[in-house]
């Protein structure tokens, strides 16, 4: 039984020693030097911390070869990691820092200064720690499945961020799951899109490892450009993706998918926000041999917890399954009484098994506030985690979501998910991507639309035809593009906070 994902990079570097890991534009590093690179970096850790584990370590370092080179190092010395992004303002890092308190930093020359308040260790200035392997083969057979791998920080609707506490035991079972649903294996070339602090990295960076496949992390750049990010797809040999919605909008919306072959794509998976019927079609369209699947989880579950292997065409306008639950997990849908959905009706998506992290680290009121009882279930302490999300399964029995509860607005009298606009919206022929958010000062609804040249007037007729008077938005705003997330998602918050500069220079 595996207790630990360190045993994924030993066995993948005694089957594979000389075969590519992990790339980046700048460097490649092959399972031997990834196992070797982590014993020496795990000792120095080790020694640095006095030998002690079990201990929050923070990597700060730009996303890249290196980072995994520090998550391995952290794992193989017996600790948990954080990934720390560089580019974050400092305000944020320094509130993460507080709530983590690392007992070490692993950085570099380039942003020691950020991090010098703390230890630190540089990754560039490598000292030739000598390598213990029986102390090292020691601290992993010390690990067991339910000991933190990583805290993960996701953004609080107060402002302060909050460290998901995910173990072994969570990612392992994922992992596991992916390579027994996708048939993940050696000859897997993924294309990583997901920055390393968001939780949608762990499935191309453990899966890599447990099956000894390759990752190669694309250049955030080459996100720009739809053409430049095909042709690195096809001169890189990706056979596998795992995206955002909205990355894959940026090859779609350009043309590039029609000028540039990508038959060798086999496996295309998507997450972390809806995916546009219209978006899909487009991808099916020119890479129709290709699997596609749409997952579903929050960052409080061990990545996914929900799964839509699409098996039939959908019409714009309709709603993309999110499916049903992986293996090991069970997913509880509950109406406002705590009881479980009746036919038909929507619900909060909740979800119990191994995959549900801990909690937030070092917060423990919020904790209980997400990570609650099961209400079903009076007889012995069984935690399940609230998401906030609403779904309702659709006549097949899959789930189908609906909207985040605290997206859910009341207008006009009327409960309204702004979610439901949004579907509507993407049906429309000319709309490449919209965002709706609900303007308290004038109690309208507000949708951000692309693109720019979009006819509002037809716009509007379409939507007439799809929504009830009391969900057609108030104001249609056409933009050029969107913004996005650090994540790569559509930043809401970001077009609200536009909307109030907007009103206030009025």
């Amino acid at each position: 039984m595996v207790n630990s994902v360190a045993y994924y990079l030993q066995d993948a570097a005694r089957r594979f020693p000389d075969k590519t890991a992990f790339r980046d534009d700048k460097k490649r590093v092959t399972f031997s030097q990834l196992d070797i690179y982590a014993q020496r970096l795990a000792s120095q850790i080790y020694r640095l911390l006095n030998n002690s584990i079990k201990r929050p370590v923070g990597i700060y370092l730009p996303k890249g070869v290196d980072c995994i080179v520090a998550f391995m190092g952290t794992v193989y010395s017996g600790n948990f990691y954080t990934p720390l992004d560089t580019a974050m303002p400092k305000e944020r890092l320094d509130k993460i820092l507080n709530i983590l308190k690392p007992a070490l930093i692993i950085t570099d020359s380039s942003h020691k200064e950020f991090v010098s308040s703390f230890p630190h260790l540089l990754l560039d200035k490598p000292q030739q720690e000598p390598i213990d392997n029986s102390v090292i083969c020691r601290i992993i057979d010390s690990v067991i499945d339910t000991d933190i791998l990583y805290v993960m920080f996701t953004s609080g609707s107060t402002g302060t961020p909050k460290g998901v506490i995910v173990p072994h035991r969570a990612v392992i079972d994922y992992t596991d799951w992916l390579c027994n649903v996708f048939a993940f294996d050696e000859t897997t070339v993924f294309g990583n899109q997901a920055p390393f602090y968001f939780d949608n990295s762990v499935l191309d960076i453990y899966s890599t490892l447990k099956n000894a496949g390759e990752t190669v992390i694309i250049p955030e750049d080459k996100f720009l450009s739809g053409a430049q990010l095909c042709t690195f797809i096809k001169e890189n040999n990706i056979n596998t993706i795992f995206w955002v919605p909205s990355a894959m909008a940026v090859a779609a919306n350009s043309g590039a998918l029609e000028k540039t072959e990508l038959k060798q794509l086999k496996k295309i998976l998507f997450a972390g926000e809806v995916m546009p019927v219209k978006l899909l079609n487009i991808w099916q369209r020119f890479i129709p041999e290709a699997q596609y699947a749409n997952l579903y989880g929050p960052t409080e579950i061990a990545v996914d917890c929900t799964c839509y292997i699409v098996d039939r065409p959908f019409q714009e306008g309709e709603s993309l399954p999110i499916g049903t639950a992986c293996k090991n997990t069970d997913i509880l849908v509950f109406n406002e009484k705590d009881h479980l959905v009746s036919e038909g009706e929507t619900g909060e998506l909740c979800v119990r098994g191994s995959c549900v992290a801990y909690g937030y680290y070092g917060d423990p009121q919020k904790t209980q506030e997400a990570f609650v009882q099961n209400p079903l279930n009076t007889q012995y302490p069984e935690k399940i985690y609230r998401t906030g999300d609403l779904v309702r399964y659709n006549n097949r029995g899959e789930l189908l979501f609906v909207g985040r509860k605290d997206a859910q607005i009341k207008h006009c009298g009327y409960r309204i998910e702004l979610g439901e606009i949004e579907t509507a919206a993407l049906s429309a022929p000319d709309v490449e991507n919209c965002c709706t958010v609900y303007d308290t000062e004038k109690k309208r609804i507000v949708i951000f639309v692309m693109p720019e040249k979009l006819d509002k007037k037809k716009f509007y007729a379409h939507l007439k035809q799809r929504l009830p008077r009391y969900m057609l938005p108030g104001l249609i705003i056409a933009e050029k593009s969107l913004p996005l997330n650090p994540n790569g998602k559509i930043d809401a918050q970001a077009l609200k906070k536009r909307l109030k500069e907007e009103i206030w220079k009025r």
